[in-house]
């Protein structure tokens, strides 16, 4: 059969990510199964570089009972979903992909099956294969199941062929990696470009002073506005909305602390302006700021998977766990979330660190340079500065994996 070099699995699925799903969206994020990440898909077919390129990153993410081909958090567009209204935020999308085998026989029906029980935590899951392998019976099965079932032509054209309805499914522990990534809060590599929580505190007292913020950050924090300003977004501090650049509650509290420990914010950027350049232990320098830094960081939902898993390791006898066991650990109790946070997202990377079965190749994790740089260097020297941790972060073109020491300051 002709068509089958052209729509093997792969193809369709490559073909379905660049007409569904929103990458440029805000609160958008999506990762392909492992077993895409292979360079020979079928005997002596192989994938191509531009094909890998498009469905990475590559992560393996269970929802229901098994690993879907493209697990995301998307806005969709209204040709792809019957809805009377879009959900609140993105919904959990799983599509699974079915293209020409080396017989060239395709089964759509499986794949309708699949999908409908991935279906029991995502909130719309479709089948995608070629129009030509789409039958009645199979359009049947799916509408009955509420499954969505689009169609790829020779000519690489998305037909929209049945359109599911939203339900209403939170995802397990391992499908909320995704929607932590597509959130504002998730790990990206812009996210935290400073490593000092002074520099994001600072700046929603600087959006509450009454002068322009960016001058008055520059003059009592920090030179890198964008830089502050971004972690201060990831941090949960000040967001963006019609109105422009406003303080969350988390930010509000910031400036109520400082009017309350200095009477003005003024005042309070006037201390900032001393601890610029500054090296030591924010926790240490000072000690009510360190608090501070301490409850904001704790809201970001990483923190809080961090300490309860070291706190799990110092309660089975590793008190001073290394980067490697850390991660090693953190991956036995929830995979997708450990790869999103501690890993590059770039293909090469990913396809070093896990096998196509999605299973971690721990040897690699004693190089350094596979490590996302905003969890090992800035999260962490982050969570030195509260008074979490006991050592500062390194970058990973510095980091020694083995002797990078991940311990808690208390223990509980």
């Amino acid at each position: 059969m002709s068509s089958a070099p052209q729509l093997s699995e792969p193809r369709v699925l490559a073909s379905t990510k660049q007409a569904v799903l929103r990458d440029d969206a805000e609160q958008s994020y999506a990762v392909t199964d492992t077993q895409f990440a292979t360079r020979e898909w079928l005997a002596g077919q192989t994938i191509s570089d531009d094909i890998r390129d498009i469905l990475s990153p590559f992560n393996r993410v269970k929802v229901g009972s098994g690993y879907p081909d493209i697990v995301a958090v998307t806005p969709l567009d209204e040709e792809f979903i019957v809805a009377d209204e879009q959900p609140a935020e993105p919904p959990l999308v799983a599509i699974e992909a079915k293209g020409y085998d080396d017989r060239g026989s395709i089964n759509v029906e499986r794949g309708i099956v699949q999908a409908h029980d991935r279906l029991t935590e995502a909130n719309v899951t479709y089948v995608v294969a070629p129009t030509a392998a789409i039958g009645q019976s199979a359009q049947t099965l799916a509408r009955q199941l509420n499954i969505g079932i689009l169609g790829v032509s020779d000519a690489e054209t998305m037909n929209v062929i049945e359109r599911p309805r939203f339900v209403g499914n939170q995802g397990t522990n391992e499908a909320r990696a995704i929607r932590f990534q597509a959130s504002a809060q998730g790990v990206a590599d812009q996210s935290f470009s400073l490593n000092h929580p002074k520099n994001y505190l600072g700046y929603p007292l600087a959006l509450y002073h009454p002068e322009e913020t960016a001058s008055v950050l520059s003059e009592y924090v920090v030179s890198d506005i964008k830089g502050a300003r971004t972690g201060a977004s990831f941090l949960g501090m000040i967001e963006t909305s019609p109105r422009g650049e406003q303080l969350t509650p988390l930010g509000k509290e910031v400036v109520r602390f400082a009017h309350d420990r200095y009477g003005s914010v003024e005042a309070a950027l006037q201390e900032f302006e001393g601890w610029k350049r500054s090296r030591k232990r924010f926790y240490d320098l000072a000690p009510e700021w360190g608090l501070i830094t301490r409850r904001v960081l704790w809201e970001y939902p990483a923190t809080k998977l961090i300490v309860e898993e070291l706190q799990t390791l110092h309660q089975r006898g590793n008190t001073d766990p290394s980067l490697v066991e850390f991660v090693t650990h953190l991956n036995q109790q929830s995979p997708s979330f450990t790869i999103e946070l501690f890993i590059k997202g770039d293909e090469l990377v990913r396809r070093r660190v896990l096998t196509n079965d999605g299973e971690l190749r721990t040897m690699v994790l004693a190089d350094g340079k596979v490590y996302h740089s905003p969890t090992v260097f800035q999260l962490k020297a982050m969570l030195y500065h509260a008074g979490i941790l006991t050592e500062r972060g390194r970058e990973p073109n510095r980091l020694d994996p083995e002797s990078d020491i991940w311990k808690l300051e208390q223990h509980v």
